[in-house]
């Protein structure tokens, strides 16, 4: 359970601050906990996960599930699994549910899954990560996504 401390809407200054952001709150989770996160290209969902990662003292290295869909890192101190979930190339809840990821004794972390969020649980952690936008309002260019710019956190908890 995060701390409702951490609810609302804060300035990350850098991808450490972002990945010390994930530490604390990993420090935090329980089995059964959701965390939606939610964010462009280059925002810090994985920064932040890496962070969540550290925080729960699970076997790393983390990194975007994006072309595996899942990656299970196992506790190394006695506490649960993390699935880190990419639900981009996921066309339904249905396909998630395929996955066969044991929610109830994992924390898992879904990138990109916020429609699906309401079929697979009652309550989670929504987390909205914002990266910078260039003057005209365009995104930020691809060989500026991990620049170490301020991102905007929003976390919020959902319940159906």
């Amino acid at each position: 359970m995060i701390d409702p401390a951490f609810l609302g809407r804060r300035e990350i200054a850098t991808s450490d601050a972002m990945e010390h952001l994930g530490l604390i709150i990993g420090e935090q989770l329980q089995p059964g906990d959701l965390l939606v996160l939610t964010g462009p290209l280059g925002a810090g969902k994985t920064t932040f996960t890496r962070g969540l990662a550290s925080g729960m003292g699970v076997r790393g290295p983390v990194q975007s599930p994006t072309f595996v869909i899942a990656r299970t890192h196992p506790s190394l101190v006695g506490r649960a699994p993390l699935v880190h979930v990419d639900a981009y190339r996921l066309g339904s809840a249905s396909e998630l549910d395929d996955l066969d990821i044991d929610f109830a004794r994992s924390v898992v972390v879904i990138e990109w899954g916020r429609e699906m969020a309401p079929s697979i649980a009652d309550a989670w952690w929504d987390i909205e990560l914002e990266r910078p936008v260039g003057v005209a309002g365009d995104d930020v260019a691809d060989e500026d996504l991990d620049a170490d710019a301020p991102r905007v956190v929003t976390i919020e908890r959902i319940t159906k």
